[in-house]
């Protein structure tokens, strides 16, 4: 009960995507319903599916590693920004973060995306901004979040343009794009605060 009074809009949503997306799982026709389909949506139908691709994910796997980092890092967040700016930055990056994916694939009448990998990527990138310093942990290897934030985008916008594992690294990469950009605009000072905390501005 202490979450949902303290963080309640990332208390809702991380309950709501797990519920659905276990539910999903057992579901198949669900998948139909809420995945991107950006051949269909291109053409300007189902676009409410923007937001519910982001309430299913794939496999366990999926799902454990987007909700592990939302846990980490979402309640905290939204403590820094406020309830409403938090949920209208995760919702507003579900959107952005899976245009450039629909225009990449409009004519792609097999591709389908689903999963919150682009919001959590916005929520992450947002919490960067606020503690640059703090150590994140990349497969066992314990790193300043400002040099992860800089490996993570160069990553996603080179897998972007040459991978052919069908995972959204557009999505991750304009997501994490989003949660900067969101924040520099919702927070005033946050980037006073970020280069002072880097030891750029005195």
């Amino acid at each position: 009960m202490q979450f949902l009074n303290e963080t309640p809009v990332a208390s809702i949503i991380f309950i709501f995507t797990v519920i659905t997306s276990l539910y999903a799982f057992n579901d198949h026709q669900l998948y139909g319903k809420f995945m991107l389909h950006p051949y269909t949506v291109s053409k300007g139908k189902n676009l409410y599916t923007f937001i519910t691709s982001g309430l299913i994910h794939a496999d366990y796997m999926h799902l454990f590693f987007n909700m592990f980092t939302f846990l980490f890092f979402a309640f905290k967040l939204e403590t820094m920004i406020g309830h409403w700016q938090f949920g209208l930055l995760y919702f507003v990056s579900l959107i952005l973060s899976d245009i450039p994916s629909v225009i990449k694939h409009k004519d792609h009448f097999w591709y389908n995306s689903l999963g919150a990998s682009g919001a959590i990527s916005a929520v992450l990138f947002s919490y960067i901004l606020f503690e640059p310093l703090t150590t994140i942990g990349v497969m066992f290897i314990p790193m300043p979040a400002i040099v992860f934030a800089v490996l993570y985008l160069a990553y996603s916008w080179y897998m972007a343009k040459n991978a052919k594992d069908n995972i959204g690294h557009d999505a991750h990469f304009f997501g994490a794009i989003t949660g900067l950009g969101f924040t520099i605009i919702f927070v005033p000072g946050v980037v006073p605060q970020f280069l002072s905390t880097l030891g750029l501005l005195r």
